[in-house]
């Protein structure tokens, strides 16, 4: 397999990855979640995040860049593990989820950007990242408004 190739195919599996692991959050996070609009807003974010999964796969189906099941990484297990300790000391579980959504979704930006750097990624690709990046920064000011109101 050509090298460009390869190389392109390991940075999207990284974010699919990044993606499997924010799915995997927000879905803990919603359950953890005490009021109904915070844990819809988390519902809402773990649905999106398989959204772009799909997309990805879709735009990409030659490549190599995981499966359909949403597994996640042994990072992303170590940090959902830091949210069950962290909810349970918390005295509001919300605000401190709120948190933790507004510093993944930051990871998130960066690792879009330092992927979407790339020279060779196809521009359907870029394209499709650029969308799921803007999407994340604007679920970002969200995420710091509600974090900002409590």
């Amino acid at each position: 397999m050509n090298t460009d190739i390869k190389e392109i195919e390991e940075r999207l599996k990284d974010v699919v990855e990044k993606n499997e692991d924010s799915v995997k959050g927000f879905e803990k996070a919603a359950d953890y979640a005490k009021e109904l609009g915070t844990k819809s807003y988390f519902e809402k974010k773990a649905e999106e995040r398989k959204r772009f999964i799909k997309q990805l796969r879709n735009a990409t189906p030659a490549l190599e860049i995981g499966n359909s099941k949403v597994e996640g990484s042994t990072k992303g297990a170590v940090h959902r593990s830091w949210m069950d300790v962290k909810a349970l000391f918390s005295g509001d579980n919300d605000e401190a989820m709120l948190k933790e959504a507004v510093r993944g979704d930051k990871a998130a930006i960066d690792e879009y950007s330092e992927v979407m750097a790339e020279t060779m990624m196809p521009h359907r690709v870029k394209e499709i990242l650029r969308e799921q990046k803007d999407t994340i920064q604007n679920d970002l000011e969200t995420s710091e408004i509600l974090e900002n109101f409590r």
